[in-house]
């Protein structure tokens, strides 16, 4: 299953379709605990369609739109809130740091 195919589906079959992933989750675990499973990579099969599925939901739930483009090639456009002008030093306060921050010590900390 690919996630261009789910991102056509309309929300309630997506629903259908994890409802049936889940259940296929269940009766693969219980043949896998019964010694009944003969290939046990089916088991990650299907939760990676279940993240799919459920990435898709996501991506509707907050207004992330997926466009197929025409030469097969998927482009994505976010829609993003807009800031105000009178914020945009506040936006930036808030995104975490990444790396860690250099201590230096001053010159009346060298001496000592």
């Amino acid at each position: 299953m690919k996630v261009d195919e789910l991102r056509v589906l309309e929300e309630d079959e997506l629903g259908g379709r994890l409802k049936a992933a889940r259940r296929e989750l269940y009766e693969l675990r219980f043949k896998h605990a019964v010694g009944q499973l003969e290939n046990s990579s089916q088991i990650s099969k299907v939760r990676h369609d279940i993240a799919r599925i459920m990435t898709v939901l996501r991506e509707r739930e907050f207004g992330i739109v997926a466009q197929v483009a025409p030469d097969a090639a998927t482009a994505v456009a976010v829609a993003e809130p807009e800031e105000s002008a009178a914020e945009p030093e506040a936006a930036e306060d808030a995104k975490p740091k990444r790396g860690r921050a250099k201590v230096t010590k001053t010159n009346t900390e060298k001496s000592s």
